[in-house]
């Protein structure tokens, strides 16, 4: 195993999917290492949403391989890739919005005391735990027996976070956290990825917002139509530029070219003439 392998906590290499004859992903390659944000941006169908079900156990890839630690691994179910550490934390955040902060903290995984058939749900450890490791991300939840439901979006996605965390995410992959959410709550969010990037979890943020992605990503992968358009460290790439490489300069120079005729079709220019 090489330095940088050691380094990877997940590396695919020319990952591909069909499913009959579309094919979703061609030929994907990344890395990301412990304790960084790798940044997966593309629009609508670039294959984001397939990426994450590969990681995440869902799918099995058609071609290349996935390695985790610098070890090849083939995942028979999201059950496999959890037990690796390798945590998903969807767009719906599985949650139950009627149910009180701490139970969704600890939903289908919950404490228990007592043995046999006196064994019980750990009611106070519950809310004990849930309120120490909120606390711990700085996320002050004002009582933790509120439904979840009441939260703002970035509270609930910060709660998703945390959940993933205590239960020993390594690596943390993040579904679009910021798309349905205004300017602070998305603040909220991307507070939470820096923590536990500080914290030396690898994080995978989806996403179709670079203005999100360029403040706290480490590496930036760039999908389109189901292949990549290149990896690039931060070091490599400007906002800008990787605004213009998600946009494809030529559709936006065919849209600019639109747009200048638009003017003169409908007569603006003649008119300002006349008016000069």
């Amino acid at each position: 195993m090489s330095e940088t392998e050691e380094a990877n906590m997940l590396e695919v290499r020319g990952i591909s999917k069909y499913f009959g004859s579309v094919n979703a992903l061609s030929g994907i390659s990344a890395t990301v290492g412990a304790g960084q944000v790798t940044c997966v941006l593309g629009d609508n169908g670039a294959g984001k949403s397939t990426l994450i079900k590969i990681l995440s156990g869902v799918f099995p890839p058609d071609e290349g391989e996935i390695l985790v630690d610098g070890d090849p691994v083939r995942f028979g179910g999201p059950r496999e890739a959890r037990d690796l550490g390798i945590s998903t934390v969807y767009q719906d955040l599985a949650m139950v919005p009627l149910m009180s902060v701490w139970r969704n903290f600890f939903l289908g995984s919950e404490p228990t005391k007592g043995w046999g058939p006196w064994r019980r749900f750990d009611v106070e450890k519950a809310r004990e735990l849930t309120s120490r490791e909120l606390a711990g991300m700085g996320i002050a939840i004002r009582d933790p027996e509120q439904p979840v439901g009441t939260l703002s979006g970035g509270e609930r996605q910060a709660v998703a976070i945390a959940r993933a965390i205590h239960f020993g995410a390594r690596l943390l992959i993040l579904d679009e956290p910021t798309s349905a959410l205004g300017v602070k709550q998305a603040g909220v969010v991307l507070k939470r990825i820096v923590q536990a990037r500080e914290q030396g979890i690898a994080v995978i943020f989806i996403t179709h917002n670079p203005h999100h992605a360029y403040p706290v990503g480490d590496r930036f992968v760039v999908l389109s139509r189901g292949t990549s358009l290149g990896e690039f460290a931060k070091s490599e790439i400007t906002r800008e530029e990787l605004i213009r490489l998600m946009a494809d300069n030529a559709e936006l120079e065919a849209l600019a070219h639109e747009l200048d005729v638009v003017p003169a079709a409908l007569g603006v220019e003649a008119d300002e003439d006349t008016a000069g």
